[in-house]
Parts: C-alpha cells; structure tokens; sequence
C-alpha cells in the first residue's frame, strides 16, 4: 500500500494581509500532477485545512474542486482529511455525505456514545488497495478540544482525555483489523520533542502541557501521519512518526527549510520507506536585514528590477527589518521610494531600536516584536505581569488555556 502524507495547506491564510491563493492553486496543481503520476491508494491530509474557522470561499472551492479533480484523475484513490486547531470540526464534517461517493473521508470531532463510550467506529476507515481489498485500516485523531475529551465519563484531566481516546480507538483498531492489514493513524498534535514554528503555528495549549508523548501510538500502529508543526520531522527520530509539514511558507520563519510532503510504502503490517516529494516554490519569500537603514536602502536598492514579461504573481513578498537609533516618521516612505520599478512586493516592515536587547531564540540575535506576532498566550502572559509584577503561575496559565479554547470552539460555529 502507498500514501502519501501531507498536513497543514492553511487555505485561505493572508501573509500580513496579502492573499496566498495563487500559491495554494500552485501547489494543488502540483499535488493533482503527482497523485495521476504515482498513483498512490490513499491521500491523507492531518488537519489544517484551512487557515480560520470561517474561511473564504474561495478557499472552499479550492478544496472541493482539488476533490472532485482528484477523484475524476483516479477513481480508486481515498483520501482521508481530519480537522486541526485552525479548523472548525463541524464545518469540515458538513458535506461529509457528499464527499463519501468521492472516497474521501472527513472527520473532525470525537463523539461519544450515551454509555460513555467513545464512537470508535467512525473514527475507523478501511482503505482499500489497488484491488480494493482492504490493506489498511486509518485511525482518524481530529484536534481534540478540551470540550470533546473531557467531562462527566472522561473528569476533568485534558491530557488523561486525549489518552483514553488514543487507548479506545487503538483497541478498536486492533479488534478491527485481520492480519496482514496495518493501522495508519493521522493525528493534528503537538508530539513532545517537536520543532515548533513560532510565527504561524497556533499554540494548543501554554506552556508544554499539549505535548503529547509519541507513546500514545504503540507499536502496532505502522505509520503515524502528523499535522500541526510546519518543520518537516521525525518524532523521538522514529521514521513511522512523522510530521509532513506545511505545502508553503507560512511566515518569514519558515523560508530556510524545504516544502515537502511524504511517499509513505507499506508492505502488509511493515513499513518500507518514507520518501520526501519536494515541492516547487512558486512564490519565494525574501527578508532584507536586520541593518542599519543606510544599508537596508543599498541592499533594496540592489534588487533586481521589475521584468515587464514575467509574472507578476511570482514575485517574492519581502519583509524589510530595520535597526534604528531614533523613531523615522518617513520611514514606510523612504523603503517604497527604494523598492519602486523593484520586482518584489513589500508585506512588511519591522523596526528595532538600539538598546531594546534581545530576544532568547531569535536566530539573529534581534528583538522585532509586532502585535501580530503575539499569541493571545503571550499577551495574557504580558498583561498579568504588568498587573501584578510577577509572572502568572502554572495553574492560571492552564485556566486561561481552557476558557480560550472554549472561545475558539465557540467561534468555529458555521
């Protein structure tokens, strides 16, 4: 059997307001042409769907024309998609009817039974091989709100939760499945150990209380097709956990590393290997400093001008960050006066000013702090120590967790 792994498309999602629909049309484009090339038998997408819980509707056609596309291009493919923490749970399952007579399956919430148990049996779907017997059977792990895992049968312990569900599901799996035939889970997680793309990536829960330990999946799971993190990357260096990571760079810290998703090979219960398809870049994403203004105005400067015959849409979106000794009101002006007849598109300017030190972790050693870079987290965090002169302890932090979930969920709400 043959999958292939991707996760994290965030369709529909804006670069500091600049829409990135060209290079998602890019890159389902590129998908559709590998899938009629290699002929896989399953597509598994781990969640993330889209960027926001009520995304554009452009996004949504581009997510349902990708189906009926690739479903006409290879009628015996199944593709399995679960909902993630950007995702709205209920939007994603609306037209799973529909989309079952395309072989695709759409699951984003856990449901439980009225004896407490969980509805493990529509968490579980078989996919067939090239003979449409079944070669595997997928455990499909939507992001697990506190709400879906918690409560009167469950308590009140969210990581206790989501182990009862890992536990009932792998035990229904096991009961399910006949010999020969593998267990592929696909799973929208924060995994214990995981490089984590600050930027973009929505924080589950604060602190490290979401990361969940790569032996939530036993060994009788033969591969493990994660969501969330954007880093391409192997769990606990076990090659059948992985992390696929996002099809585009989702913010200026994402450039360094390669786009990619996963050839996965099965033989029987036994994985064979797991290969990476680089995906082309169709828009790059270009980041001038942290320098002295003087020498951001050279390096623009420098860039190369506009080509009348090329294609406008390919042209890279620039950040320019600049370090500066006093406040310049003509700052945005002086930059696009270097950039004009330039071929890039400026989507942001960040200014530092000297003596306001550094941040842990930057990779450059600079502290370029926005609003849109906080996470309702870090602002929580800022306001308590503002408030009260100390920082906010272990207990608030999880309360504050929990209540912003419960706002999040209460928005996802179609």
């Amino acid at each position: 059997m043959r999958l292939f792994h991707t996760s994290d498309w965030h369709l529909g999602q804006n670069l500091h307001g600049q829409e990135r629909d060209f290079e998602h049309a890019c890159f389902l484009t590129w998908l559709l042409a590998q899938l009629g090339q290699q002929q896989p038998d399953v597509l598994l997408i781990a969640g993330d769907i889209f960027d926001t819980v009520n995304p554009p509707v452009k996004a949504q056609e581009r997510l349902y024309d990708f189906i009926v596309s690739a479903h006409e291009q290879q009628p015996k493919l199944t593709i399995v998609m679960i909902a993630g923490n950007h995702d709205s749970g209920s939007r994603i399952e609306l037209p799973a009817p529909l989309m079952r007579r395309l072989r695709t399956h759409a699951l984003g919430r856990v449901l439980w039974l009225d004896d407490g148990q969980l509805d493990a049996e529509r968490l579980l779907i078989p996919l067939p091989d090239a003979n449409d017997n079944i070669g595997a059977w997928c455990l499909a792990l939507p992001f697990l709100r506190p709400a879906e895992v918690t409560g009167a049968h469950l308590g009140d312990d969210y990581l206790r939760g989501i182990g009862q569900v890992h536990e009932k599901l792998i035990a229904a799996a096991n009961a399910k499945r006949q010999p020969g035939q593998a267990l592929i889970a696909i799973s929208h997680a924060h995994m214990a150990g995981g490089s984590v793309s600050e930027d973009s990536e929505r924080s589950l829960i604060i602190g490290n209380a979401e990361a969940l330990p790569a032996s939530l999946f036993g060994p009788s799971i033969s591969y493990v097709a994660l969501g969330h993190l954007h880093k391409p990357q192997r769990v606990n260096s076990e090659d059948r956990i992985r992390y696929c990571g996002s099809p585009i760079p989702l913010s200026f810290s994402e450039i360094a590393y390669p786009h990619q998703i996963l050839d996965v090979k099965l033989d029987g219960e036994t994985l064979v290997s797991v290969e990476p398809l680089l995906i082309p870049r169709s828009v790059n994403l270009q980041r001038v400093g942290p320098l002295p203004l003087a020498d951001i105005l050279t390096q623009l400067g420098e860039l190369p001008d506009i080509d009348l015959l090329a294609d406008t849409q390919r042209q890279p979106w620039l950040e320019v960050r600049v370090k500066l000794d006093e406040p310049q009101p003509d700052l945005r002006q002086q930059i696009e006066t270097a950039l004009q007849g330039k071929s890039v598109r400026l989507v942001r300017i960040a200014a530092e000013y000297a003596g306001s030190g550094s941040r842990a972790g930057d990779d450059d050693g600079s502290r370029l702090i926005e609003l849109d870079q906080l996470t309702p987290q870090e602002l929580f965090s800022r306001a308590w120590q503002e408030n009260y002169g100390s920082d906010a302890d272990e207990q608030t932090l999880k309360d504050f967790a929990v209540l912003l979930q419960e706002v999040q969920q209460e928005g996802e709400q179609p």
